[in-house]
């Protein structure tokens, strides 16, 4: 009898326990290797899809980037890319930009270079610079020419990144410019930028989740 006068008072004062689904966010694809759904060009550089793969070159002096629509907060982000230029790259996290510009206002890129020893898989931003690179026995994980694996966690103040099944970064950032954004695969300035992607897929781990949609 207690028990059901505990449950009746808890009804009637709106209090009561609502059980709520375990939250398992699921992978979900950013790009369907068809066409550019989902993602804005931000700049003046080529981005197109070729062979179920977005390629991307650099045609410009400028710094290109193709972002996301929607903005996230805290993710796992697994894609493949593939260098074919000497000139850096990288996948942007958190990112604002200048309105009708490609200058980065807010953000930091996960870094891409297909030259051992340029830290890919290390993050650079914020205006800082570099803010944490890769142990120098990691230099030589990247394959210069061939397909690599990234997967790049973001749980608050925390990243971690993997290439090709190797953790590079394991870094809790004590002073973020910001911690939601666009996500942007970059393209190196000055014509030197060449670029493949692929297999896109996101796990979006805000339980905000729905307010991007």
């Amino acid at each position: 009898m207690r028990a059901f006068v505990a449950i009746a008072l808890a009804l009637l004062s709106g209090t009561a326990v609502v059980a709520q689904e375990p939250f398992n966010p699921k992978w979900e694809s950013l790009f369907n290797g068809e066409d550019l759904s989902g993602w804005q060009n931000i700049g003046n550089e080529k981005w197109v899809v070729e062979d179920g793969a977005i390629y991307g070159e650099g045609v410009t002096n400028e710094y290109g980037y193709l972002a996301t629509e929607k903005t996230y907060q805290d993710f796992d982000l697994s894609l493949r890319f593939k260098c074919e230029a000497s000139g850096n790259s990288g996948v942007y996290i958190h990112t604002t930009f200048e309105p009708g510009t490609p200058k980065v206002i807010k953000g930091r890129q996960i870094e891409i270079d297909r030259a051992i020893g340029h830290h890919t898989g290390g993050i650079y931003g914020d205006g800082k610079g570099w803010i944490v690179w890769p142990a120098p026995e990691l230099e030589a994980v990247i394959r210069p020419n061939d397909w690599n694996d990234l997967l790049i966690k973001v749980d608050g103040n925390r990243y971690i990144t993997h290439l090709n099944g190797v953790q590079m970064i394991d870094f809790t950032y004590p002073s973020p410019a910001a911690t939601s954004g666009l996500i942007a695969l970059q393209l190196h300035s000055g014509g030197e930028g060449r670029m493949r992607f692929k297999d896109i897929y996101i796990r979006d781990l805000s339980r905000n989740a729905d307010l991007n949609k």
